[in-house]
């Protein structure tokens, strides 16, 4: 009798060391990307008092932000299980936050920029709660629609790289909308795989949030400053 009921005492045992797994994954995640917005704020905060990057040309910021970001983002990749990958990880979030600053700096300039800024991060917080609640609910696998998100970000970006050069108003508006939604659902993808175990990494797992918020907060605040800023 001990021998037939210790195969099933035993599978249970693993199933409690999996979920225990995927909730230490999930709670590390949280606490670093909520680590991340530091030296994100940190670096919006150098650039716009600097001007570092409002003097800089929209290709050459470009330039900059593209090799940067992937830089720092393969140097998180080569360090994420060792005791390098968290600063790595800070590191690449104070970059972001320093090419964020242009965008602050312009709204700030604005009657009610500090109100926008403000409204845009209310909005992404409400945004991100609910994409974290809905990963609670959700019993389907979502793997699937990773791809089809992935293939929107590849549109995304290369439509962006295009209207550096374009200036196209309506474009950016368009791509803004469409950010929010692809990142968005990101958001969900990125958390549900945590919780479903498909992803152990919780470096590689806050990364891949931290960009969607980020990405949700910019295309925010871009949308507020056409639509809501007042110049008076």
């Amino acid at each position: 009798m001990n021998q037939t009921l210790q195969p099933v005492y035993a599978g249970r045992t693993g199933s409690a060391d999996l979920v225990a797994q995927r909730n230490r994954v999930l709670r590390n995640t949280y606490w670093l990307l909520a680590l991340s917005m530091i030296p994100t704020v940190l670096g919006a905060w150098i650039g716009v008092a600097t001007g570092i990057t409002a003097t800089m040309s929209p290709g050459i910021s470009l330039i900059v932000f593209l090799g940067g970001a992937f830089g720092l983002m393969f140097a998180i990749e080569r360090t994420k299980n060792s005791a390098a990958g968290v600063p790595v990880l800070l590191g690449f979030t104070f970059f972001m936050g320093l090419m964020l600053s242009r965008l602050i700096g312009a709204v700030l300039g604005l009657a009610n920029g500090t109100g926008l800024i403000m409204t845009a991060f209310t909005g992404t917080g409400l945004i991100f709660f609910g994409m974290a609640t809905m990963s609670t609910v959700i019993k389907r696998d979502l793997s699937n629609m990773g791809k089809w998100l992935f293939i929107g970000v590849i549109m995304l970006l290369v439509a962006g790289i295009a209207n550096v050069f374009m200036q196209s108003g309506p474009l950016m508006i368009t791509l803004a909308v469409l950010a929010i939604g692809i990142f968005s659902l990101f958001i969900l993808h990125d958390l549900k795989r945590v919780r479903d175990g498909e992803e152990t990494n919780y470096i590689t797992a806050t990364l891949g949030v931290y960009l969607s918020v980020f990405n949700v907060f910019q295309s925010l605040l871009a949308l507020l400053g056409i639509f809501g800023g007042n110049n008076d």
